[in-house]
């Protein structure tokens, strides 16, 4: 026999909620000392196991009481919490993307307003059925893997992270001139990016690129809503980039 200080000591259960467990019926103590104090025999320390095995696999006390007292059927039981705790992961997942696209937002806007944060949880939240059957409509079976290679807002692989930083740091650089050595520098990697992942294929960034400048058909596949006036302004960096490198290439 152990008393229940002992008990709370080996299951780092508190006193207090084994005494709660004896109240609602779930655990009693086998006996008690002449003085009151409440003992525990192997058998109820098994049973204590149990209880916190069950509890840790999301079940509440009062399911956990029904389990142990075989009055629940367990297959059933078993697959009601399998799919509970498949749907709170689901939940999870989205609530991490919900914030990785929020932390991306920041590192591309310097700072996170309400209607900015109400477009990311948007995008984020976005039906991804819809999304996907919106995709393949607008991109053929030879484009599809390129689609699926696209940085992703909600992601924090290298490949995504670096384009949000090359985007934050052209968002910081607008004042200084679409012609500026430190915007063309940007852009010279982003091209060099473009040409490391799609060289083969030119038309599909041409039609990416036609995408993003479009608001209607970014919102529907999905893109990071960037406003009208940045994307005109890496579209003229762009044009004086590519514009300098044909110059180049006369002289």
């Amino acid at each position: 026999m152990i008393t229940i200080k002992e008990i709370s000591k080996i299951t780092e259960i508190s006193v207090r909620t084994l005494r709660y467990y004896e109240e609602i019926g779930l655990l009693f103590p086998s006996d008690k000392t002449e003085g009151g104090h409440r003992l525990y025999s192997e058998e109820e320390l098994k049973r204590l196991q149990q209880i916190l095995f069950l509890k840790n696999l999301g079940f509440k006390l009062k399911e956990i009481q029904r389990l142990l007292n075989e009055t629940w059927e367990w297959s059933t039981s078993l697959d009601h919490q399998l799919a509970y705790v498949l749907e709170e992961q689901e939940k999870l997942k989205q609530m991490e993307n919900t914030i990785n696209g929020l932390k991306n937002a920041l590192a591309i806007e310097g700072e996170l307003n309400e209607a900015l944060i109400q477009k990311i949880i948007k995008l984020t939240n976005r039906e991804s059925e819809k999304k996907q059957a919106f995709r393949q409509q607008m991109f053929s079976n030879d484009e599809w893997d390129l689609v699926q290679s696209l940085p992703n807002l909600n992601r924090n692989d290298p490949n995504s992270l670096e384009w949000m930083g090359l985007l934050g740091q052209l968002k910081q650089l607008m004042s200084y001139g679409a012609e500026s050595d430190s915007v063309q520098r940007i852009i010279k990697r982003m091209i060099e990016k473009s040409t490391e992942e799609y060289s083969d294929n030119e038309s599909f960034l041409e039609k990416m690129w036609e995408i993003r400048k479009s608001p209607s058909l970014s919102d529907k596949v999905g893109l990071y809503p960037l406003d009208e006036k940045f994307l005109k302004y890496i579209e003229e960096a762009f044009n004086i980039y590519e514009a300098r490198e044909l110059r180049g290439t006369s002289e």
